[in-house]
């Protein structure tokens, strides 16, 4: 891995159902600054969190992990009368991309809706279609990379490759090399 050569790019959901969200962000945020190709798209957690830190739908972050995500911000930053939140991991939430595309790949954190064009995609199925994007035979016109839909190894067909391997439930992470087609997991 050369990072002042290579692209690397995270499919989302940096925060939720672990202890550590801090830790993931502030890790990203440190990798960004030495690999100046790295991609960071955003997941529905992400989506989740920029709602409850506008007052809106708050039960349902809470309930997916968010509980979790704001004691990880608590005790680290210490900051009681005010958003646990550092101005940096704001920033990066707001940066973050709703999909990337190359020569080759579209990478999204869901899915994409059959018969939109990319440009035309809406929030909500980038971020949380799953089924209608997975059952669907839609040839993209580029190989679609996304996470999202665990699975219990990396899925890959014509189309799609899918490299969420449920690390959230206890199984592994999964990466993968697109020019070698290596899947890294750990």
């Amino acid at each position: 891995f050369d990072p002042k050569r290579d692209t690397v790019v995270f499919l989302g959901d940096y925060v939720d159902r672990g202890p550590t969200s801090y830790e993931v962000v502030e890790f990203l945020i440190e990798l960004k600054k030495n690999c100046e190709n790295a991609v960071f798209l955003k997941g529905n957690h992400e989506e989740m969190l920029e709602d409850f830190l506008k007052g809106k739908d708050i039960a349902t972050f809470l309930v997916n992990g968010g509980e979790q995500t704001v004691k990880s911000y608590m005790e680290k930053t210490s900051r009681p009368f005010s958003s646990p939140f550092p101005d940096d991991h704001l920033e990066f939430f707001k940066s973050l991309r709703l999909y990337y595309e190359t020569e080759n790949f579209i990478f999204v954190h869901a899915g994409l809706k059959k018969g939109v064009s990319l440009e035309r995609q809406n929030t909500y199925d980038l971020l949380w279609n799953r089924h209608q994007f997975v059952l669907s035979d839609k040839d993209f016109g580029k190989k679609v990379v996304y996470g999202h839909t665990p699975y219990p190894e990396p899925y890959i067909s014509e189309s799609k490759i899918g490299i969420d391997t449920g690390a959230v439930y206890g199984n592994k992470l999964t990466a993968v090399d697109l020019n070698s087609m290596v899947f890294y997991s750990v």
